[in-house]
């Protein structure tokens, strides 16, 4: 393979958020850090778990476990500092993740799955591992909020 055609391969960062690992493409991610200072206050939404100063910037913590899991993330080490498209603009957002990120190099497979946020697969040395859209990870995670949130109708 030439230098030409090893630069037209894309790049995913391998991530893991509780038991299950993902991938998302490389050109979303603009850093990974290890154990911030989070900030917490008093909100009303679970998705955002806190802040933390990076950069002289105050970037918000999603926890996507709700929509990724079914359940809150388990405590993180680890945030992946990702890049969403927020209207007509970018904004950097951090997410817990569990243990270390890896880059690798692969073509992108049709999903197997039947989750509007898997956009495809990687094979990673015969492990397939899913390749998540981040916007729509976080729309399912606060789909899963807002129905946690509900009450119940009550019976006539």
């Amino acid at each position: 393979m030439s230098v030409e055609n090893e630069s037209l391969v894309p790049s995913f960062v391998v991530f893991q958020v509780g038991h299950r690992r993902l991938a998302m493409p490389r050109d979303v991610v603009a850093e990974l850090i290890a154990s911030p200072v989070m900030f917490s206050f008093p909100h009303t939404t679970t998705l955002i778990t806190g802040v933390t100063l990076r950069r002289g910037r105050i970037v918000p913590i999603l926890d996507l476990g709700p929509g990724l899991l079914g359940a809150p993330s388990p405590e993180a080490r680890f945030f992946l500092v990702v890049e969403r498209r927020a209207s007509k603009f970018t904004e950097r957002c951090a997410i817990p993740v569990q243990g270390e990120c890896e880059l690798v190099p692969g073509n992108m497979l049709p999903a197997g799955s039947e989750t509007d946020f898997v956009t495809g697969r990687i094979d990673l040395n015969g492990e397939q591992i899913d390749v998540v859209d981040l916007e729509k990870a976080i729309a399912a995670s606060a789909r899963m909020e807002e129905g946690a949130s509900q009450p119940e109708e009550a019976l006539p």
